[in-house]
């Protein structure tokens, strides 16, 4: 029987990129996966099965993370399929850049916030309401919390907040040995906006040669760290914010 045998945990975000790479990673460990997804059906439901395939339990639960009632609802079914929620990833998020702060309208706030702030809250409110004594928080943060370039603002902005609720959440649960962490990545290929871009890419170049690795992070780099986190290894580190990007600094 495998170490994690009968975990489970709620992956936002969990049906493609980074959140699959996760979602999958834990299922390689024995922990049962609850995806959440808030548009494409299909793809959650292709997700679902390479995970069974892992020999674990796995479901898909769509929910709108901008809407607090889908994100309660998103819990209240994971408790209800599993009877219990040990790990949460706070995975979901919206990306926006390269626009200068001049030219961001009020939709686009609104959008960007209510996704990677306000979703990222409310999902870990109801994380800390319901994940079992000892459990696992983690979210998904931004390297653009960490440096600050030009045509990120909003992308960015919405991302240092959570990484605030993180450090207060570590404080407020540390008691129970619940740990809350973030996890940090940089530019991740073949995930958000790098998903569909050429490999020859400019912008992918500019990347890689400010990077002291000599290439782009992969979902799969983000997902090990994040297994990392969740390890008894890790049981005593919290509030903390862990940078994979292979050394860059932008």
């Amino acid at each position: 029987m495998k170490k994690s045998a009968n975990k489970v945990a709620i992956i936002t975000g969990g049906s493609k990129g980074i959140g699959k790479a996760i979602a999958e990673k834990l299922a390689s460990e024995g922990i049962n996966v609850v995806l959440n997804y808030s548009n494409d059906t299909q793809a959650a439901e292709l997700a679902v099965e390479d995970i069974k395939m892992l020999g674990v339990d796995a479901i898909a639960i769509k929910a709108d993370i901008q809407k607090k009632s889908d994100i309660e609802n998103l819990f209240s079914q994971a408790l209800e399929h599993f009877g219990r929620i040990d790990i949460v990833i706070a995975n979901a998020g919206m990306e926006l850049v390269n626009v200068p702060m001049v030219d961001y309208t009020e939709e686009q706030y609104d959008k960007l916030f209510g996704i990677n702030t306000k979703g990222t809250f409310f999902t870990l409110q109801q994380a800390a309401a319901h994940i079992s004594d000892h459990g696992r928080i983690i979210v998904i943060s931004s390297s653009t919390t960490v440096f600050v370039n030009p045509g990120f603002a909003l992308y960015g902005g919405s991302k240092v907040g959570p990484k605030y609720f993180v450090e207060v959440l570590a404080k407020e649960l540390g008691h129970r040995g619940v740990t809350v962490n973030s996890v940090i990545p940089g530019a991740i290929d073949e995930a958000g906006i790098f998903a569909e871009m050429p490999a020859d890419s400019p912008y992918k170049k500019e990347i890689i040669d400010a990077t002291p690795l000599g290439r782009m992070g992969l979902p799969k780099d983000v997902a090990d760290v994040v297994s990392m986190v969740i390890s008894e290894k890790a049981s005593f580190i919290t509030g903390h914010h862990f940078i994979a990007n292979g050394g860059a600094k932008i």
